[in-house]
């Protein structure tokens, strides 16, 4: 009889609760006595396991009814389980095979039983661990461009985007933890913030006094939290990326909203920006990380290259939606491209304003980066903190002067700090 109550599991009850559903016990194979289950999440949310059959090993994703971060005291709907699902349902179809497949969605359980990529480490470990990646611009870029184009009214039946719309509206957890956490929080004085202290605490206050950026930000959750251009990923960063040679596929959708498509991208570069911002707390001598810094660097310019060949692809030939028909832009050569550019002109405005956000909330406010954190002595720790936190305010308030993503790089380097 399959359980329907929700229980909290663990490596030595999943198996059995596994046991109970002919298909996960099918490609599993063997018999649940006979299986290796082991919970490996290191995120701030959900219990993760990898589970071991005779013919094939799964990956199971249960929420908890709280955020594990902090533990029961912030209560998180298990609902949350529901939206990843469908989100990984559409990215899959949007971008075949760069996300797990879905084996099982067991709802009452707050539960996903999904395929298990192995030998694949999370990203932002290979980073800070100095390994490269050949296609990783590749796949993300395209990643990013196929799924925030098809999930739009630029590509997607209007009457199912619409449906998509008021599906997703309904993650508001998730989303009043974005439009705080990310927006606000990191801005004031807030209860769950921390920093590298005493050696960032004059650049912290004067972020925090400065009335200029926190406007520009409150700007920019607006845009977050009003303009619903195509189903997000929402939780886009180096964590949220499994890579192996030549090889990266996206997970944890979890967060999934419609919101403006410049903040998938800006949250996914900032991350890279800030990984190479840290790479001097991660050398053993001086010099040593510098070619890994800006094979990083030239990483996120080649993602958003990526981006901007794929999104035009798509404009081209998948442009069937409701926005700029041809019947009223023509074609390329002549408003079409006009149009074209003014969308990735807006695009790349906004994930500039989003990466800066994302760099000053993952060093002042609640959820830090593995970047930042893995290095022991605070002063140097500081050192590269402070360089991502000043690089993030530029873009914040500069973010019209950035014309490309070569001029990120180049004010990436005029304030690199001493080795």
């Amino acid at each position: 009889m399959v359980t329907t109550e929700y229980q909290p599991l663990t490596p030595e009850t999943l198996p059995d609760r596994l046991a109970e559903i002919p298909d996960i016990a099918r490609q599993l194979g063997g018999e649940a006595h006979q299986w290796h289950c082991r919970e490996v999440g290191d995120g701030n949310l959900n219990l993760v396991f990898i589970v071991e059959g005779a013919t094939k090993t799964l990956i199971v994703k249960q929420a908890l009814p709280y955020v594990r971060l902090v533990g029961e005291s912030w209560p998180l709907p298990l609902k949350r389980s529901y939206f990843e699902y469908h989100a990984l349902c559409r990215q899959q179809q949007r971008d075949p095979g760069r996300v797990p497949e879905v084996i099982h969605f067991d709802e009452p359980q707050a539960l996903i039983a999904m395929e298990f990529f192995s030998p694949h480490v999370i990203l932002r470990q290979s980073l800070i661990n100095g390994a490269r990646h050949q296609d990783l611009a590749l796949h993300i870029g395209r990643f990013m461009a196929r799924t925030l184009f098809r999930g739009s009214d630029l590509c997607l039946p209007a009457k199912e985007r619409k449906a998509d719309l008021q599906l997703f509206a309904g993650n508001v957890e998730l989303c009043d933890i974005t439009e705080s956490l990310v927006f606000t929080e990191p801005y004031f004085d807030a209860d769950q913030n921390r920093h590298t202290t005493p050696q960032l605490d004059s650049l912290v206050a004067s972020l925090r006094a400065d009335e200029t950026l926190k406007l520009q930000v409150q700007h920019l959750k607006m845009d977050f939290c009003t303009r619903a251009e195509t189903m997000l990923h929402g939780d886009l960063h180096t964590g949220s990326v499994m890579v192996h040679e030549d090889n990266a596929r996206v997970i944890d959708p979890e967060f999934a909203l419609y919101g403006p498509m410049g903040f998938d991208i800006g949250m996914y570069l900032s991350n890279l920006w800030m990984a190479a911002c840290s790479q001097i707390g991660h050398a053993n001598r001086p010099g040593e990380r510098d070619e890994h810094r800006n094979w990083i660097l030239d990483v996120a310019n080649d993602t958003w290259t990526v981006f901007i060949q794929e999104f035009s692809r798509l404009w081209d030939t998948e442009r069937l939606g409701i926005l700029y028909p041809e019947t009223v832009v023509g074609n390329r050569a002549s408003a079409s491209e006009l149009a074209l550019n003014h969308r990735l002109k807006t695009i790349w405005r906004d994930a500039l304003g989003f990466a800066g956000v994302e760099m000053h909330r993952r060093i002042l406010g609640l959820a830090h980066n593995a970047e930042f954190e893995d290095i022991s002595d605070p002063d140097l720790r500081a050192q590269c903190e402070s360089h991502a936190l000043t690089l993030g305010r530029d873009l914040i308030l500069g973010r019209a002067g950035f014309s490309n993503v070569d001029a990120v790089s180049r004010r990436f380097h005029q304030r690199l700090p001493a080795a």
